[in-house]
Order: C-alpha cells, then sequence, then structure tokens
C-alpha cells in the first residue's frame, strides 16, 4: 500500500489548490480525478470573475495552468475512481479502483455533479439531445432551436453562450424571474436569439433516435404545450459527490459535507473543499480559498500528530 503525507480526491481549482499548497511544502501529495483536472471549470466557456484575468479566462485554460503549477511542485496525479474511506489510526486509508493508498491526511475535493430533472425521457435522450454542459456540446447544435432549462448564473450564461450557435435559445424557467446576477441578466434579457419561458417546467421529452420535442407545463394554468427542439440543456442546480463518505462523514441534508472555517470535517485529519462542502457561495474564488486553507492547517496537523 503507497503511503503518502496528503491525498486529495478530486482536481477542480480547490483539489488543485491543495495540491500546489501541499506539494510546494515539501508534503509527499498525491491527487486523484476520475477524468482529468479542472471539474465542472475545465467546460465553462469563459470566467471573467477570477481576479487576476482583465479580459477573462476559459475554464479549460485555468483548469490546466492550475495543474501545471501543482505538478511543477511535485504534486503527483492518478486517474481512479474512489470507493471508499477507512480509518486506521493514525493514518486514514482511501480506497480506489487502482489499490488502497495510505495518507497522514485526506482533503475531500469531489466537487459536484449535475442534477437532473428526473423528467420522461431525460435518460432515453441523454447524449442525444439531452445534455448538461453546453461548451462540452454547443457546437453541435448549429443552426437549432435549443431549450436551456433553469435561472441562475450557469444557466443563463450558457444559454447566452449557446445563443452562438443556435437558431433560437429558448429558456424555461419554474419563476417569473431569474436568479441570476444582474449583469449576466442584462446581457440575456438584452439578447436577440433568447427567448424567456416563465413559470414552466419540462413535463417530458420526446424524439425518436434524438430528441425532437419537449412538452412544457405552465405551473399557473397546468396548460401542456409541444415545443419542436433539437437539444436540451438542463442547469438546475448540483449534486455533491459524497456517496463513498456517506457512512463517515457529517453531511448536511442535502448531502454537502460539514466544515469548520479550517475545513475540517467531523473526523480528524479528512478535510474538504469547494463545491462539495456547505458554503454560501460556490465559485473558483472561493475554492482555491478552501483548498489553501485545507492544506495550510492540514500540514499543522501533520506535524502535530506524525
Amino acid at each position: 500500500m503507497q503511503s503518502y503525507d496528503v491525498i486529495i480526491i478530486g482536481a477542480g481549482p480547490a483539489g488543485l489548490t491543495s495540491a500546489l499548497y501541499s506539494a510546494r511544502s515539501k508534503l509527499n501529495t498525491l491527487y486523484l480525478e476520475t477524468l482529468g483536472a479542472g471539474g465542472q471549470v475545465a467546460a465553462t466557456d469563459e470566467i471573467e470573475n477570477y481576479p487576476g484575468f482583465s479580459r477573462g479566462i476559459s475554464g479549460f485554460d485555468l483548469s490546466l495552468q492550475m495543474e501545471e503549477q501543482a505538478l511543477r511542485f511535485g504534486a503527483k496525479p492518478l486517474l481512479t475512481k474512489v470507493l471508499g474511506l477507512e480509518l486506521a489510526d493514525p493514518y486514514r486509508i482511501v480506497k480506489t479502483t487502482k489499490g488502497d493508498f495510505i495518507g497522514k491526511i485526506i482533503i475531500i475535493a469531489s466537487g459536484a455533479a449535475p442534477k437532473p430533472l428526473n423528467c420522461p425521457g431525460e435518460l432515453t435522450y441523454r447524449t442525444r439531445g439531452v445534455s448538461y454542459c453546453a461548451t462540452c456540446d454547443g457546437p453541435f447544435y448549429e443552426a437549432s432551436n435549443i431549450v436551456v432549462v433553469g435561472g441562475g448564473n450557469s444557466a443563463v450564461e450558457e444559454a447566452c453562450y449557446l445563443t452562438k450557435f443556435a437558431n433560437k435559445v429558448s429558456l424555461v424557467h419554474r419563476r417569473d424571474a431569474l436568479r441570476a446576477t444582474k449583469i449576466i441578466q442584462d446581457r440575456a434579457l438584452t439578447n436577440p436569439k433568447l427567448e424567456f419561458i416563465w413559470n414552466t417546467v419540462i413535463h417530458e421529452i420526446k424524439g425518436d433516435e434524438m430528441v425532437q420535442n419537449v412538452i412544457l407545463r405552465n405551473l399557473l394554468t397546468k396548460q401542456l404545450t409541444e415545443m419542436p427542439v433539437n437539444g436540451i440543456f438542463i442547469y438546475v442546480g448540483n449534486e455533491p459527490n459524497t456517496s463513498f463518505v456517506k457512512s463517515l462523514i457529517e453531511l448536511t441534508e442535502e448531502g454537502y459535507i460539514q466544515t469548520d472555517e479550517f475545513m475540517r470535517t467531523n473526523i480528524p485529519g479528512i478535510y474538504a473543499v469547494g463545491d462539495v462542502r456547505q458554503k454560501l457561495l460556490r465559485q473558483v474564488v472561493t475554492a482555491v480559498s478552501d483548498g489553501a486553507i485545507a492544506a495550510y492547517h492540514g500540514e499543522k496537523y501533520i506535524e502535530e500528530h506524525f
């Protein structure tokens, strides 16, 4: 069983920052990821509110730079799926599809995944017209009619992005006003290719080999309306990736990890950072802050206990 000072689960901005700070402190650092660095940020078309990039930067490029920095200081990456955690005091064990790894501290940065609508047809047409990533799939919908579901920052930003490709984008929101920040709302409301359908939800997704129609249900009138569409992009929130720690770590009702101001969980030597933990604001800037705090406190923990 390979041993490390720090094992980080996840390689989004929070995980990569933890890796950078830990490795730079000369701690033997391993970070684990299932697909590649960046997490959800890597699929973001443009990030305008991360300090230091006055003209914005793509999520992919920012993720690449973060990983390069962590690697430069000696952090070690491994692509694998984490199955669970075990305690072997004073150590913590991470069980993965590529074996078990032992660490002095664990930093959970596993992030969150897009929440499904759970409506008829969604699962059937996933990857066949139903998507959760406009940056990934938007170019496939050149000159098409698209529906975006949601009213927060992600939904509105990605709806604007999709107007680069589509003939028309219809944003379907269950309320009568957007929840996105004012500057993002202003861009959307003045975009001539964006249509807004208020007080409405997706009742059913229909098609043949690919999505062809969506059934809309007005929440006020209960009326059902069929709309021809080529693609549906869903942005109705996220679910934390915490299934592998449910029996060990204290979670909120929504499944987020409870931490204190030092990113400590209820288990000494195990920290949680980024979107996976209960917090007020989930942004890149708060994720990197979490990662730095956890790594710094984790270093002190190692000094005191090993």
